[in-house]
């Protein structure tokens, strides 16, 4: 039976100690969230030690487990030992389901060494046997060891829901934390739980369980101690414990020696009957478990003397350890934890045997003592809800008479309320009409990025520090305005292009658009400029040729691809099909000494960390890893593609924006060394003069060679007209 809360504290109170388990499984895992060990004042079966004194010590740890525990609503599963209990397994043959405990009860009867009347006992299926026949676990132990176990909690106030023997708590351990050890019937682990009295020892397979007390343990060895030390039975219990630390060590072994031999003799008698019972079934290992198995040479000795491995456990292997328990603390205690494990599993509903020993009328009393509460809770508001209702209904009559000018103003409300739903549902039918008209002022925002994604595209071809790895120190020292980093590069040496300026047209057929300003006034083509009117404008020139379709995707579609072999005739073809697109103008300039290898250097078409501004543009769908949306339209052809440079040149024409103009001041000839004002453009960055300016000597006069004056070219210009292909346009609604 499983948990309602999800955990549950499992607790064994032994001569030596008290152990206390709490699992829980509220997270699908079984996992310690609570445990402790509280040793008894004394040994309970020590020397001297009366029954009310031991009453006393079992109640002491128990207040001590409770102040130090939240018991809560859990389960609490607690264990009765070996002594005057019975385990049996019985096969019964081929019977209705509805007759198995009636059947069950009369072999109970046969079976059990007892009267019936003076036990308590339970039973469970087990797995069918052959030949159609089902087997049962006969479960029993005397109503005194149960009554006695019981006492001590029931003075305690803890509510104990189940009751089991330690021999079926350590098969229930075994069988869930160490499968692989109980795989069939014809294979057995034994399992010794060596405690202070007495020794449960357990024959554990897949389907069945046999066990016997052994009446010798931990207290054995003292006995012996004390009597070769003459000591009492405390002292020698000490000396035991510490016997491993003592300069007496190999006296004290030679005293525990007989013992050891007895211990094992037991042991080897109480296999060989098993073995000759089960002559079928191969004994495989032994697992050690107790505290006294923790005494220096016997499991050593038990396994050179039974011939068979014994094994004591350092960690349980199905057991996960909560956040707030130690798991170092909880791990020295792993031996003597293996019967507070299995009764744990049986409260969570794990375990292979749940029989319950729990006395019927305890349980029913508990049951009905734990009801009881609500019972009371429920008729106390049973009676204060009928009190209520009688009242209620006395002063809701009265008010009913005296309310009747307030239904009449709730029915007026509740008109109100209904031509106000008339008219919402009046307006409600306009909704398709107001729909339309959201819809078509919306149609300005499906294409609003597409222009700025062109921008970004183009902008991103120009020399950076991912196009351009050898420079990359310039430009992240230019990013962050780091003047003398800049400086340290000789002007010439610098590969960066700046834009004053930067127009894009939209038109749906670039083979036929024009650059200038002549193509806003031809055709369908429309100027994307920065004011928000003109940009409005735009988008519905592209609404008005598109219609109100999907905003497009920024992939490559495939819409221009054709199966089957091409001509050369035909690729040319292909590629100087025009389609929707734009006309782009940039203007800038550049320091670099040779503007047209930033631009557009020959022969580096297999080389991209060559590449220039107008390469990368031509070769889109590279950088952009095929994800480009746009495609730099026919560069051989100078109706379509055409790039001006020259010098940056107050004389001349040149691009606006170039630069920031300030006056500099020189010597001529012609004014006998008198200084003259002279405008110059400058870095607005640096400072540095970017404009074709004449050479000074020292003194700040102009060069002169053979009677001219000798000029400085600084800083080139270009303007880069050209036409992009967009591909992803929407198919024209006019076509």
């Amino acid at each position: 039976m499983a948990s309602g809360t999800g955990a549950v504290w499992a607790i064994d109170i032994g001569n030596n100690s008290l152990k206390a388990l709490h699992l829980s499984d509220a997270s699908g895992v079984v996992e310690v969230i609570g445990f402790d060990h509280i040793r008894h004042g004394k040994i309970l079966t020590g020397t001297g030690v009366r029954a009310a004194e031991r009453d006393e010590l079992i109640a002491l740890s128990l207040r001590r487990f409770v102040r130090q525990n939240n018991l809560g609503k859990d389960d609490i599963v607690v264990s009765v030992p070996s002594q005057n209990s019975f385990a049996r397994f019985v096969n019964l043959p081929p019977v209705e389901p509805k007759r198995i405990p009636e059947i069950i009860k009369f072999e109970a009867a046969q079976q059990i060494p007892f009267d019936i009347n003076d036990v308590q006992w339970d039973w469970q299926l087990m797995n069918q046997a052959g030949g159609g026949e089902t087997r049962v676990g006969i479960f029993a132990i005397k109503n005194e060891v149960v009554i006695s176990a019981l006492e001590h909690f029931s003075r305690e106030n803890i509510q104990v829901g189940y009751v089991q023997m330690v021999p079926m708590a350590l098969y229930n351990y075994i069988l869930y934390d160490r499968p692989d050890l109980c795989r069939s019937d014809n294979q057995a682990t034994v399992i010794l739980d060596i405690g202070a009295e007495n020794t449960d020892l357990v024959v554990c397979t897949r389907s069945t369980v046999w066990q016997r007390c052994v009446p010798m343990g931990g207290n054995a060895f003292t006995r012996a101690i004390a009597d070769a030390f003459k000591l009492n039975f405390e002292k020698a219990e000490k000396l035991k414990r510490t016997a491993a630390m003592s300069k007496y060590a190999r006296q004290i072994l030679q005293a525990m020696k007989p013992v050891f031999t007895d211990l094992a003799s037991e042991i080897q008698r109480s296999l060989g009957f098993y073995s000759n019972s089960n002559p079928n079934t191969k004994l495989s290992k032994i697992i050690a478990m107790g505290g006294g198995t923790k005494m220096r040479g016997l499991l050593k000795y038990l396994q050179q003397s039974l011939q068979i491995p014994v094994e004591r456990p350092d960690s349980f292997k199905k057991l996960a350890i909560g956040p707030d328990v130690s798991a170092a603390k909880f791990h020295e205690g792993v031996g003597e934890f293996g019967t507070v494990y299995g009764l744990a599993l049986q409260g969570l509903g794990l375990a292979g045997i749940d029989s319950n020993l729990l006395p019927r009328r305890i349980a029913r009393s508990m049951a009905w003592a734990g009801k009881a509460k609500y019972f009371t809770a429920a008729a106390c508001m049973l009676l204060l809800v009928s009190v209520l209702c009688f009242v209620r209904a006395f002063f809701d009559k009265a008010n009913y008479n005296d309310k009747s000018s307030i239904r009449r103003e709730v029915s007026s409300v509740i008109n109100t309320g209904r031509q106000s739903i008339k008219k919402l549902e009046d307006q409600k039918s306009k909704a398709p009409v107001y729909e339309a008209i959201i819809q078509d002022k919306f149609k300005l925002f499906k294409y609003r990025d597409v222009v700025p994604l062109l921008y970004q595209t183009i902008i991103s071809a120009l020399p950076n520090e991912k196009n351009d790895a050898e420079q990359k120190d310039l430009y992240k020292a230019f990013a962050n305005g780091d003047v003398e980093a800049v400086l340290k590069i000789p002007r010439k040496e610098r590969k960066q292009i700046f834009l004053t300026s930067m127009s894009v047209y939209f038109t749906d057929d670039v083979a036929t658009a024009e650059f200038g300003s002549e193509a806003s006034q031809r055709g369908k083509s429309r100027r994307w400029k920065d004011s928000a009117g003109a940009a409005e404008e735009s988008i519905r020139a592209m609404i008005e040729m598109y219609g109100g379709g999907a905003k497009p995707k920024y992939t490559p579609i495939t819409q221009y691809k054709k199966k089957g072999k091409k001509t050369a005739r035909g690729k040319k073809e292909e590629a100087e099909k025009g389609g929707a697109g734009f006309v782009v103008t940039i203007a800038g300039y550049s320091p670099y000494k040779n503007i047209g290898e930033l631009m557009d250097p020959t022969g580096v078409e297999d080389d991209p960390n060559k590449w220039g501004v107008i390469t990368r543009l031509l070769h889109l769908d590279t950088v952009f890893d095929g994800n480009s949306p746009f495609k730099l339209y026919s560069k051989t052809k100078v109706e379509h593609f055409k790039l001006q440079t020259g010098e940056v040149d107050l004389d001349a024409e040149i691009p606006a924006g170039i630069g920031v103009p300030e006056l500099r001041f020189k010597k001529t000839k012609k004014l006998k060394d008198k200084q003259s004002g002279e405008q110059v453009l400058v870095d607005p960055m640096t400072k540095e003069i970017i404009s074709k300016v004449a050479e000074l000597d020292e003194d700040g006069t102009e060069k002169i060679e053979r009677g001219k004056v000798v000029y400085k070219v600084n800083d080139h210009w270009f303007i880069l007209n050209a036409k992009f292909v967009w591909k992803d346009a929407p198919v024209n609604r006019d076509s």
